[in-house]
C-alpha cells in the first residue's frame, strides 16, 4: 500500500511532468523523435544561400514577422483559403516584401520524409532563423524546440503589430513590450537589419525630405548619406536620433563591442521565439506548411 508521505512527491513529479509537456520549449525536444532535424534545417539554409545571398535576412524576418502576430506559430505560412479568409502574407508589413516561403516547404519536405509528422513549421522558421545567422557570420544559439503550429491567421493583427518602419520609436517599444521585450531586445533585434536588404520607400524620406523639411535627416553622417542616396540601402536610425532616448547607450554600447552585440541578439532571438507557443496538445503539426490539415 501505498503510504501518505510518498503523496507530496508523487504530486510534485506529477506537476513537473504536466509543466514540461504544456509549457516549456527546450533544445533537445527531436533528440529522439528527428534528431537530425538541425543539420536538415542547416543543410537547406545553406543551399539556399549559395544561390541567393538575401535568402538569411529575409528567413529571419520572416521568424521575426510570425512571433510578433498570435506568438510563434507559424501563422505567416497560411495561404488564403479554406478556413484562412485572410492570409498575414497580404498584411501591409508582408505583402510584396516577405519571402523565404519556398526555403520553408524544401525544408519540411525534408523533414517528413526524415520524420512525417514530427516537426512543427513554427520550429522549422526558428531553426532557419538560427541558421541563417550563423551562416552569414553571426552568432549561433541552442534553439529551443517544442512549438506546435497555430489552425488560424491574423491578417489584422499582422497589420497592427508588427514594427513598421514608419513608426516612431515610442510605438515601436509599445509593441514590443505587447510581447514581453524589452528595449535592449528591441536594439539588438534591430540590428537584424545589419545584413539583407530593404526597399528604398520605407525611409528615403529621411534621406531627402525628413519630417516635411525638403531636407535630409541632420543627425545622418554626411558622407554615408551621399552613399545612402546613391545606392538606397537599408537605415533607419530612430535608435540613435531620438533625444533622450534610452536605447542610445545600448547602440554605442553594441557599436563599440561586437561580443556585447552577439551576446545580446542570440539571447533576444531566444525571447522572441518564446512569445506565446502553443505546445503541449495545443494546435497541431502541420504536414503542409502552407495549410492546416485537413482543409
Amino acid at each position: 500500500m501505498l503510504s501518505i508521505t510518498h503523496v507530496p512527491a508523487i504530486i510534485f513529479f506529477t506537476l513537473i511532468l504536466l509543466y514540461n509537456s504544456n509549457g516549456q520549449l527546450n533544445a533537445t525536444f527531436y533528440s529522439n523523435t528527428c534528431p537530425n532535424v538541425s543539420s536538415i534545417v542547416q543543410n537547406a539554409v545553406q543551399q539556399a544561400l549559395q544561390s541567393d545571398s538575401r535568402i538569411g535576412a529575409s528567413l529571419t524576418r520572416l521568424h521575426f514577422h510570425d512571433c510578433f502576430v498570435n506568438g510563434c506559430d507559424a501563422s505567416i505560412l497560411l495561404d488564403q483559403g479554406g478556413n484562412i479568409t485572410q492570409s498575414e502574407k497580404n498584411a501591409a508589413p508582408n505583402f510584396n516584401s516577405i519571402r523565404g516561403f519556398d526555403v520553408i516547404d524544401t525544408i519540411k519536405s525534408s523533414l517528413e520524409s526524415s520524420c512525417s509528422g514530427i516537426v512543427s513549421c513554427a520550429d522549422i522558421l526558428a531553426l532557419a532563423a538560427e541558421s541563417s545567422v550563423s551562416l552569414s557570420g553571426g552568432p549561433s544559439w541552442n534553439v529551443l524546440l517544442g512549438r506546435r503550429d497555430g489552425l488560424t491567421a491574423n491578417q489584422a493583427g499582422a497589420n497592427s503589430s508588427i514594427p513598421s518602419p514608419f513608426d516612431t520609436l515610442a510605438n515601436t517599444t509599445s509593441k514590443f513590450s505587447a510581447v514581453n521585450l524589452d528595449t535592449t531586445d528591441l536594439v539588438a533585434l534591430s540590428g537584424a537589419h545589419t545584413f539583407g536588404r530593404a526597399q528604398c520607400q520605407f525611409f528615403s524620406q529621411r534621406l531627402f525630405n525628413f519630417n516635411g523639411t525638403g531636407s535630409p535627416d541632420p543627425t545622418l553622417n554626411t558622407t554615408y548619406l551621399a552613399t545612402l542616396q546613391q545606392n538606397c540601402p537599408q537605415n533607419d536610425q530612430q535608435l540613435f536620433s531620438t533625444n533622450g532616448s534610452s536605447t542610445i547607450s545600448i547602440v554605442n554600447s553594441f557599436a563599440n563591442n561586437q561580443t556585447a552585440f552577439f551576446n545580446q541578439f542570440a539571447q533576444s532571438m531566444i525571447n522572441m521565439g518564446n512569445i506565446s507557443p502553443l505546445t503541449g496538445s495545443q494546435g497541431e503539426i502541420r504536414i503542409d506548411c502552407k495549410k492546416v490539415n485537413g482543409s
